[in-house]
């Protein structure tokens, strides 16, 4: 019997990576988790333990110090991205993929009487900004997104006409907490316009679309989101969207003879339901 590979592809994951620029007084700060992946023809790697075609994973993660090192300024996580996959493929040619994962953790500034420190910060909440950049020889794609935004509104959604069996407990309701946690992942036509600004012009239209959009359901609002995005931003060829349901249960009063006038609730994270969809035009 002969035994292929199908799929094959190696790296390494969760580069942690703190960077300081000092401009006089003024610091800027930037931490990001990196992975790395390769693909190419590494069957003889597998079948006969031949490493001749392998960069060990831990010059993967010095390259990604030692390019960070390079410029005196803070990236745009989608410019270091290509940068790195750009160097990955220029210098090994046995290497004929490389996917570039990155996220980027929230910092902000303390404000002391007001005003922005210099040099001290505050750890932000888990909402990450994140790109994957995946090159070949031939070209390149470029994608943008958010992780673990989470987002909330106590009117404005409700959820009717469903299907009900012999298993179904859920009542209808025309006036529900509406929570999630957005993970967003959007790929740009042109990567050129896979900018910082871009960005956060994209996480915006996500953010007010979801307040004033009138739901009938989780899927409802997904597809006005990612609507609102490729309406507004013609650069961007294609947005998915995974959506948890986070689920805040009203509290059943009726043992103490008394009625819950839809204010008191206890937030649950799981069992969550999960919708998920890619929108394109």
């Amino acid at each position: 019997m002969t035994v292929k590979i199908i799929h094959d592809n190696y790296g390494k994951a969760r580069v942690r990576l703190m960077k300081v620029e000092r401009k006089d007084e003024w610091h800027e700060l930037q931490n990001l988790t990196v992975n790395i992946a390769f693909e190419g023809d590494f069957t003889d790697v597998h079948t006969t333990g031949d490493n001749s075609r392998v960069l060990p994973t831990d010059t993967m993660k010095n390259t990604v110090y030692t390019m960070a090192r390079q410029t005196r300024e803070i990236e745009e996580i989608e410019v270091f991205a290509l940068r790195l996959a750009d160097y990955f493929l220029t210098n090994n040619n046995q290497v004929t993929r490389v996917v570039i994962e990155i996220a980027e953790h929230d910092w902000t500034r303390i404000a002391v009487g007001g005003k922005p420190h210099q040099h001290s910060f505050i750890k932000g909440g888990d909402e990450k900004r994140t790109t994957k950049v995946s090159a070949t020889r031939d070209g390149t794609t470029v994608e943008s997104g958010i992780e673990d935004l989470i987002v909330l509104k106590t009117t404005k959604s409700g959820f009717v006409g469903f299907i009900k069996d012999r298993y179904t407990t859920l009542p209808e309701t025309t006036d529900r907490i509406f929570s999630t946690s957005v993970k967003a992942d959007w790929r740009y036509s042109n990567t050129d316009a896979a900018t910082g600004e871009a960005w956060r012009n994209i996480r915006q239209t996500i953010i007010e679309t979801f307040a004033e959009h009138d739901s009938f359901s989780v899927q409802h609002t997904l597809y006005a989101m990612g609507e609102a995005v490729l309406e507004k931003f013609p650069d961007i060829a294609e947005i998915a969207f995974s959506l948890p349901n986070i689920h805040c249960l009203p509290i059943d009063f009726t043992r103490f003879g008394l009625e819950n006038d839809n204010r008191i609730f206890v937030p649950t994270d799981e069992p969550h339901g999960l919708i998920e969809a890619r929108l394109s035009r």
